[in-house]
Parts: structure tokens; sequence; C-alpha cells
């Protein structure tokens, strides 16, 4: 049933409300409108595209649960955490983080969205790396979306480490394997 644009708009906005994490595409199956008329929609009642939505809701869910590092410092997104338990992050890999000459991810983000990861998932005010055995298992490329996933393998109170998995993947292939000795203040 077509809508006029007002109705469509006020169901839109009503639909974005009640799940954030909601494609153009889907919206425009939804509504029966093309992808442009939604985009368009959303540029008139100032809701942000899907990304930004989804970057919005992690901040907003995480902010008060990361202690041992602000949110910003964090590489790539937060979109699942559970302290002293498990953590998903995404980067998006762009040209900024690129070798320029053949568009390959530079190994230094990767180490550095799992290593804040690994960080992020220790639940104290202070989490520092100790020890890090890394081992990168393809190249990644512009344009492609890693999306790390850490867990919590073992938290020995006497000496105030923490040992982290992190996996990365794209596409569900391995792309970095990672295992970190994590240091916390043990208050």
């Amino acid at each position: 049933m077509r809508r006029n644009k007002r109705e469509r708009q006020q169901l839109l906005v009503e639909t974005i409300e009640e799940n954030p994490f909601i494609t153009d595409e889907e919206l425009a199956e939804r509504f029966s409108v093309s992808i442009q008329t939604i985009r368009l929609d959303r540029l008139e009642l100032s809701i942000p595209e899907l990304r930004e939505r989804i970057k919005h809701v992690a901040e907003k869910r995480f902010e008060d649960e990361v202690r041992s590092l602000p949110l910003e410092e964090v590489i790539g997104e937060i979109i699942d955490i559970e302290l002293d338990r498990n953590a998903i992050s995404i980067l998006d890999i762009k040209q900024e983080h690129v070798f320029v000459r053949n568009k390959i991810a530079r190994g230094h983000h990767l180490f550095a969205q799992a290593n804040s990861l690994a960080v992020a998932v220790i639940n104290d005010e202070l989490a520092l790396t100790a020890k890090a055995n890394i081992q990168f298992t393809r190249s990644v490329m512009e344009g492609e979306r890693v999306i790390a996933k850490a867990r919590v393998l073992n938290i020995d109170e006497q000496t105030g480490r923490t040992l982290v998995e992190v996996k990365s993947y794209v596409n569900n292939e391995l792309v970095f394997n990672g295992e970190f000795k994590m240091y916390r203040s043990q208050k």
C-alpha cells in the first residue's frame, strides 16, 4: 500500500527508532519506494545513515561499560562487549589504512584494533599489554571490513595478568590471530 510522504516519514521514524540497524534497502522494500526516496526522507528528517546509527547505539551502550580506556581510543567500533569475557569490534579498511602502491592494509592498524579490543575487554581501570603473540594469516585490502573478536581465556588474580585471545576476520576468513597477556591493576 502506497502512503503519502508525511505518513511514510512518520512510519520511517518509528521503524528506525524500533530497529536502528535496519538498512536503507530494507526500508525501501518495506515502504515500496526507491532507496533514493528513503535517503531523501532520512536527509529531510535529519536521520543519520546506518553506520552513524550503529556507532551512536554502540557508544551510548558501551560508554559506561568500558573502564580501561575511553571509547574514542578504541581502534574500530565496539559493537558488543561483556567485560572480562568477550568483545567484538568492526574496522572498515579505508584509504588511510593501506599502502598506496598495493592497497594492502598496514599491519599496525590490524594490530591496533586487536590490541585496543584486548584492553577494552578488561574490567579494570588500568589495563596494559604486557606481551603479545600475533600472526597475520592473509593480507587485508582496502574496502574490506575486519571483525575482531576478543575472548578472555584466563584471569590470574595473583599475578594481575589476563590472557586475551583476539581473532580478526574478513567475511568469516581468519586474517589475524593474537594472544595478549594483559596487566591489570589488581584492585
